[in-house]
């Protein structure tokens, strides 16, 4: 995973009077939490731009000169109206340790389900992994080419021996759903297909119904053609 250095400074008075000061020089307070007590620090608030303004994942190295932490981004609070930064939380990262982190999920390829009219659903933008720090991605990529309208991809099918997902197995990551385009387009040739039904069984009636029609013309045709021929031969 990639590393992002934030250059800070110990902090030897953390009051609201102290805490006031730092914002209005326009740095940061933080806290690194993990090893044998929290550390108390700031740094330029420019200095988080590219570890908080990134759908990204990375581990930050804090440095105060000589010595240096390896940690993640914990917590982070902002400013409800003007959004700056308020305080940002670190946990402290060992070798021998394993961290919980969100890695974001990237998808690969176009559905044969999106082709097909269907909508790509993400469920999941990111997971919550456990795994040591040298284990830790980038991100969690899935070819999702293959998947087609009605198809789900869950957690237990992204199995890595470098890190567990702390997520049930059953959890969707991501889904291709049936539009509504597409439904209303299956519902116009059902109904097109009920109408051609409906049209030949009409002229199966009707020329059944004629075909009946002409046999009783002929019958009764025949009937009077033979009274007639009777008649004669009486009056004979």
């Amino acid at each position: 995973m990639k590393s992002i250095t934030i250059n800070g400074s110990k902090r030897e008075s953390v009051g609201k009077k102290s805490t006031k000061a730092v914002r209005n020089a326009g740095e940061v307070p933080c806290v690194l939490y993990g090893g044998e007590g929290p550390v108390h620090f700031s740094a330029p608030e420019l200095s988080f731009s590219k570890l908080i303004y990134t759908p990204n994942a990375h581990t930050v190295v804090i440095s105060f000169g000589d010595v240096s932490y390896n940690a993640v981004l914990q917590d982070i609070q902002f400013h409800p109206v003007s959004e700056r930064i308020l305080h940002v939380d670190f946990y402290q990262l060992f070798d021998d340790k394993e961290i919980a982190i969100d890695i974001p999920v990237i998808l690969n390829g176009t559905p044969l389900g999106v082709r097909a009219g269907g909508v790509l659903r993400r469920n999941r933008r990111k997971l919550r992994i456990k795994a040591l720090p040298s284990n830790l991605p980038d991100n969690i990529q899935i070819d999702i080419t293959e998947l087609k309208i009605g198809n789900k991809v869950y957690v237990s099918e992204l199995f890595n021996e470098d890190y567990k997902i702390l997520h049930s197995d059953n959890t969707v990551v991501c889904q291709v759903k049936q539009s509504r385009v597409s439904l209303e387009v299956e519902e116009d040739e059902t109904d097109e297909s009920e109408v051609g039904t409906g049209s030949d069984e009409n002229q199966k009636d009707t020329s059944k119904k004629e075909g009946e029609a002409k046999d009783k013309t002929s019958t009764d045709n025949a009937n009077s053609q033979a009274s007639d021929e009777g008649d004669k031969s009486k009056n004979n």
